[in-house]
């Protein structure tokens, strides 16, 4: 029952009932990466291109999807990742979730959410005063 209401009330959790919905009646499965994301086309967008979306594996963020596959959702290829014998380039790296507002979000040098000791300022700047 708590699964039913998840697809109901939210989207981030996975497909919603509309989008279930609309799967089942104009999407055809095209393939699914490592991360168990399904890729699906079937219908077509206002500007004449084939819609084609994505059914996440768990919590919806979209840099989950890897880059072969972000080409094909954005139609840069014609060819899905699944009818080709794509290999990631030597540098792309391996996907790492979206970790902002977590413990392991990226606090640079200097910012007030940073443990470290700010650095001190050095004579490069000169505070902004009016009239001066």
């Amino acid at each position: 029952m708590s699964k039913f209401f998840t697809q109901f009330f939210t989207w981030w959790n996975g497909q919603t009932l509309g989008t279930r919905f609309f799967t089942w009646r104009k999407g055809k499965a095209v393939g699914q990466d490592a991360l168990g994301n399904t890729y699906y086309e079937g219908g077509m967008s206002p500007d004449g291109h084939p819609r084609r979306w994505v059914v996440f594996n768990g919590y919806a963020e979209a840099s989950a999807i890897p880059p072969g596959w972000h080409g094909w959702m954005h139609h840069r290829v014609d060819t899905p990742p699944s009818a080709e014998t794509y290999s990631p380039r030597e540098w792309e790296k391996a996907h790492k979730p979206n970790l902002t507002g977590t413990a392991g979000a990226y606090r640079p040098q200097g910012s007030i959410l940073n443990e470290k000791e700010r650095p001190r300022v050095t004579g490069d700047y000169d505070a902004w005063t009016p009239g001066g």
